[in-house]
Parts: C-alpha cells; structure tokens; sequence
C-alpha cells in the first residue's frame, strides 16, 4: 500500500517537529495507543490496540528515526505484530515547509500487512489506513491548538481586552519546554 497526502497544521515547523518527536504527544495522537515510549535518538516502542474489520488486535511495535533534518524533514520505519492478527511493516518520509497558516506537513507512505490482515483485502485496509492518518493529524492539530491559542492571547497589544477567560497555555509547552 502507498499513500500520500499534506495537511495544514496551525503551529510553527518548530513546534510540529518537536511534537512528532515527542513520545507523550505521540500518545495522545496515535488512535487506539496504549503506550510509547523511547526516544527519537533509540527509537520508540509502542502498544496499539485497533479494530480492523472484523478483526481487533493488540500491535506492539518498534518506530526508528532516520534522516532528520531539524524542523524540515525525518523519516519513520516501523513494524507491528498482532499476534494472530497479522502484522504490518512500513515507513514514512515526513516533509516540513512553511505555510500561510503555520505549517505544511506532507508525507509518502509505504506499508505491507500480512496475516489475517492482509485476508481483508486492500480496499478495507487503504481506507483503514486513510482514516488512522486523517485522526492523527487532527488529534496533533488538537494538540497543538493550545499553543496557537496561547500565541494569539500573548499577541493582544496591551489595554485591549482578552478573550473571557483567557486562553489557557498548552501542555504541550510543558513538555516540549518551547515557549
């Protein structure tokens, strides 16, 4: 299977690279996580539970980082086994560029499943695989709102009233420690 496409992210290249090197955010955006953990530097591993189908498996996987140009560019291989689900190989380039928005994520895709997985058919799986991408990145768009919202209030010049409540700060900050 080979899949590609771009999203607009509203936060800075800075911060959707550190957020797609950050384990906890990882966590919070991969649909169906359990755990990650690792580095970008030994790789991660992660306990993902999905739905397929007819078929509901628990993958645990190893993710490594290669070829990463700060800010612009990485690559991403990884592999899952499901136990008698199947398992599924493949790799991403991940690409960076400033937008009129904040960012424009693009990324190629190439992955192979087997097993009962692969039973399927590639219909059910590319369509499987389009949804798992298209919740990703509105989860790491959620993720990342807080900050641009943090931004916007911070951008108010002084005397002019800020929104009822005030934005609150993301925690993102908090774990990437960008300000």
């Amino acid at each position: 299977m080979r899949m590609s496409d771009q999203k607009e992210i509203a936060a800075d290249p800075a911060t959707v690279y550190a957020a797609l090197l950050n384990p906890e955010v990882l966590m919070a955006c991969v649909p169906g996580a359990q755990a990650v953990t690792g580095s970008p530097e030994q790789g991660f591993e992660a306990t993902v539970i999905q739905k397929i189908g007819p078929v509901k498996a628990t993958f645990k996987g190893q993710v490594t980082l290669s070829d990463l140009v700060e800010n612009e560019r990485l690559t991403i291989a990884g592999e899952g086994k499901g136990g008698a689900a199947g398992f599924a190989k493949g790799g991403a380039v991940v690409t960076l560029s400033v937008s009129e928005t904040g960012t424009l994520l693009s990324y190629d895709v190439e992955a192979r499943v087997g097993g009962k997985l692969a039973q399927l058919g590639s219909r059910l799986i590319d369509g499987f695989a389009k949804k798992l991408a298209d919740q990703f990145f509105t989860n790491l768009q959620q993720a990342l709102a807080p900050e641009t919202a943090a931004a916007e209030e911070d951008a108010i010049p002084e005397g002019e009233a800020k929104p009822e409540g005030g934005a609150k700060k993301g925690w993102l900050k908090k774990v990437t420690g960008r300000s």
